[in-house]
């Protein structure tokens, strides 16, 4: 059972880092004043940041023993 909770709470962390990370894209989305380039050039840099953290939570979801 602890076993199942651990793999809940992590998948909440993740969660929460991801909702941390793409904040800002709401506020880049509606503003009319961010081109299209730039507008691609953040999608980009939030899609590299966030690949480290769905592969942390692939991995530890498949093998917990490498957290500790």
């Amino acid at each position: 059972m602890t076993d199942r909770k651990k793999k809940v709470k992590l998948i909440i962390l993740l969660g929460i880092i991801w909702v941390v990370i793409t904040l800002p894209l709401p506020w880049i989305v509606n503003n009319p004043q961010v081109s299209e380039s730039q507008f691609n050039i953040i999608l980009g840099i939030i899609g590299i940041m966030s690949i480290p953290f769905i592969v942390l939570g692939v991995v530890w979801t498949l093998k917990p023993e490498l957290t500790t």
